[in-house]
């Protein structure tokens, strides 16, 4: 199957919304967020003022969206640089295995690059995700020992 992968665009906003479920679903959630608050928070990430993130979509032949790249640009990195940092990387399971992850992570190389004072690209998996380990291993890339990555809920909070 043929697909494009392109910036989202204002008009993708209630496809994000539902393939974020998906997503969802991917990780194993049962409690899902209704569609309306995942569309109105879809819509203030990437097309807020200011943006929060950005995203890469995968378009199908039929105008689908069956999967993105969804990532930020945050300083400061290494020096004076900044990096780009992949947040989520998801393609839909009918269509894995077709290099489409491998072109996905491409396309975030070449707009890390085109990017002035950008030095590199960032990304975590779960240790428990061998799938995820082996799709980046067969890419070549390494993983990093060196950080230890913290994490402290925001929400619910007094």
């Amino acid at each position: 199957m043929t697909v494009t992968i392109r910036p989202a665009e204002q008009r993708d906003v209630h496809a994000v919304a539902e393939l974020i479920e998906e997503i969802e679903r991917f990780y194993g959630s049962t409690e899902i967020q209704p569609f309306e608050e995942r569309r109105a928070q879809v819509e203030e990430a990437l097309f807020g003022a200011p943006p929060l993130a950005s995203a890469l979509l995968v378009e199908d032949e039929a105008g689908g969206i069956v999967g993105l790249a969804a990532y930020s640009f945050l300083w400061p990195a290494a020096g004076s640089t900044h990096s780009l940092f992949l947040k989520e990387l998801y393609v839909s399971d009918t269509l894995r295995r077709q290099g489409i992850g491998a072109r996905l992570m491409d396309e975030l190389r070449a707009l890390a690059a085109a990017r002035p004072g950008c030095g590199r690209v960032e990304w975590m998996t779960d240790r428990d995700n061998p799938t995820a380990r082996a799709f980046y291993k067969s890419l070549g890339f390494a993983e990093f020992d060196g950080k230890i990555v913290y994490r402290i809920e925001t929400t619910g909070t007094a």
